[in-house]
């Protein structure tokens, strides 16, 4: 433990700071977990679908567009390690509630067969939400947009009838990547879903031919049905870190506390969002003393590793120093 040196007589908040920052005080604080988790989404899909096939000779080619409402969704909870905060919990989710396809096709029939290509546009709604809880604070984030991608794939078409066609198809769709970051300090977090999923699907069409009376092996016309079956896919991940700002441009109500032997300064102050009375110490003069403990954050401001210095950045609780100078 760090022994102090008191650069002003002994007052209640010299106290105060030799009892906070020691594991056995009366004011002892958790430790606020981080971590992370990652999870891979599955679910059941139906849709509708529609399109026209031009026909030349064994070669059929089309467009066709279709319209699907995925029950694609992943969601995963826990991933925190390295605290003893009993409320600390963290969890992420992610969803697609619905896509759609405009696509080219190009395949080769023979007689009441047809296999082929597929490919083209894709577009979906991806919502993403994530949860995480460290120490006394809690930061929420949720994100919901519609996305572009493209779509791959392939099938079978089996013509039961010259009007009636059992589907079996294929999709590969990327409609790219949804993030999200939030912070309520001690609490940051991030997380990506990869709107990225494979589809198989099973699905009945009604053929229409141009001249009104379809024959067997023809292809050629508008068609449109019905599809269902399952995708997988939608990877999401999540990073939740537990970071104390030490920053003094982000403190206010600074007060010299101590000092410890190594000559950095313990300090009581608030943050600017938060009424909270914190001990600490002042990222600038930990940098001078310690530079390895102390990290640059992209918005500009530093943090420090408390882990590094053998300290625990710590609340002073009012109703916890009465009871404590009481036994004392």
């Amino acid at each position: 433990m760090q022994h102090f040196r008191f650069s002003l007589p002994v007052t209640a908040l010299s106290v105060i700071a030799g009892v906070l920052l020691s594991s056995t005080g009366a004011f002892a604080q958790c430790l606020p977990s981080s971590g992370a988790n990652s999870d891979r989404g599955s679910g059941f899909i139906a849709g509708g679908h529609g399109g026209y096939n031009w026909q030349q000779g064994s070669w059929v080619y089309g467009l066709e567009a279709d319209l699907s409402g995925p029950g694609l969704r992943s969601s995963m909870s826990g991933g925190l390690i390295g605290g003893d905060c009993p409320f600390d919990a963290a969890s992420t989710s992610a969803k697609i509630d619905w896509y759609g396809t405009v696509r080219g096709r190009i395949g080769w029939s023979t007689g009441n067969v047809l296999l082929y290509g597929t490919g083209g546009l894709a577009y979906g709604n991806v919502k993403l939400s994530s949860s995480f809880t460290a120490g006394n604070a809690t930061t929420n984030a949720s994100v919901s947009q519609v996305k572009s991608g493209f779509v791959v794939g392939g099938g079978l078409d089996y013509m039961l009838q010259p009007n009636f066609v059992l589907n079996f198809s294929y999709q590969y769709v990327d409609l790219g990547t949804l993030s999200l970051a939030s912070s309520n300090p001690p609490a940051t977090q991030t997380a990506s879903a990869h709107a990225r999923f494979h589809a198989l699907m099973a699905g009945l069409s009604w053929r229409f031919s141009p001249d009104g009376a379809p024959r067997p092996g023809s292809w050629e016309g508008f068609n449109v049905g019905a599809h269902g079956g399952g995708a997988w896919g939608l990877n999401t991940d999540a990073t939740y870190t537990a970071v104390f700002f030490s920053d003094m441009r982000l403190k206010r109500d600074i007060a010299l506390v101590a000092h410890l032997d190594s000559g950095l300064g313990l300090y009581r102050y608030r943050y600017l969002w938060d009424d909270t009375i914190y001990v600490g110490v002042m990222a600038q003069e930990v940098a001078q003393h310690a530079p390895q403990a102390v990290l640059l954050g992209s918005d500009g401001y530093l943090r420090v590793d408390y882990a590094q210095l053998g300290l625990r950045m710590q609340t002073w609780d009012m109703q916890a120093w009465e009871k404590w100078s009481a036994a004392h």
